[in-house]
């Protein structure tokens, strides 16, 4: 279907350029009509076309690393998909699905490029355009970048807080209970042994006060390390939850796919019973044909 300058200058894409530019492309690229659920295109196929959205909408996915499906987008009217790999001619990293019955134009590498060589300056328009594709897509990869909780806070982590968390480790294991009620006995018998004589008799006040400035000094430092270990548990939260609503969204995906396996169970069921209901009368037919 020919596509009408009118048409184009709706489209926000190509909304800068001038009516001499418009005219020519409306000349190249054609309109296309999708139904809906009807695939677009699929991941792997050449990229031939991107589309821009006239009416309806459409959805973009793509498998992850643990083969799921992933939105990239749900592009709607004005919008446009399938760019790069068309300008590439690279086989399309996505797969493209109308949600509902949509409307969209149909643009090819040869058709951008009689435009660009009649209107050289249209290029400019087109890339200011598309710029902001670019941006969406680096929002939509640092939305995705999964962090190590451990990571992030060691690399924030100052000199004084890797202190902290190794006296915290080290404290609170049997190594240190060990050694630390070892040098007690030993610091007690050797002071009971030498008697009024020794540098710390009975009862023990130097001692004392070495485990008070041990205790003074050594609880500030365990809450330094319990607090960095807040800030991981902070982290991993926000982690679950992100991967909570993810999950929340292939389930939903999972739900729609069952639907839609459904549907199409009743149109085959339907489309079977039609046949069938066709079969039994032509064979009546025949069955009575001869006796008349």
């Amino acid at each position: 279907m020919t596509c009408k300058p009118e048409m184009l200058k709706s489209v926000p894409l190509f909304s800068l350029l001038d009516d001499d530019e418009t005219a020519v492309l409306a000349a190249q690229v054609e309109i296309k009509t999708f139904a809906a659920r009807q695939r677009i295109y699929k991941a792997g196929e050449p990229g031939q076309h991107a589309y821009v959205v006239v009416s309806g909408n459409a959805r973009i996915t793509t498998i992850d690393e643990d083969q799921q499906d992933v939105v990239v987008d749900e592009p709607g009217r004005g919008e446009f998909f399938g760019f790069a790999s068309m300008l590439e001619q690279s086989p399309h990293h996505t797969t493209a699905v109308a949600t509902e019955e949509t409307v969209c134009i149909e643009v090819s590498r040869d058709d951008i490029a009689a435009l660009l060589q009649r209107k050289p300056m249209a290029g400019m328009d087109l890339l200011t355009t598309l710029g902001h594709q670019i941006h969406e897509t680096h929002r939509l990869v640092r939305l995705r970048a999964m962090r190590n909780p451990n990571e992030v806070i060691e690399k924030e982590a100052s000199f004084g807080e890797r202190i902290a968390d190794a006296v915290a480790a080290f404290g609170g294991s049997w190594t240190f209970i060990i050694m630390f009620l070892s040098a007690l006995v030993i610091y007690t018998a050797i002071s009971v042994w030498m008697g009024p004589k020794g540098w710390d008799p009975y009862p023990f006040i130097l001692l004392n006060l070495f485990l008070s400035m041990l205790a003074a000094i050594q609880a500030p430092v365990i809450m330094m390390s319990q607090n960095r270990q807040d800030d991981k548990d902070r982290v991993r939260g926000e982690l679950d939850f992100d991967v909570n609503r993810r999950a929340e969204s292939e389930i939903q995906a999972l739900a729609r796919k069952l639907n839609l396996l459904d549907e199409k169970f009743d149109d085959l069921y339907a489309l079977l019973r039609e046949k069938s209901a066709s079969a039994h009368s032509s064979t009546d037919q025949l069955r009575t044909g001869p006796a008349h």
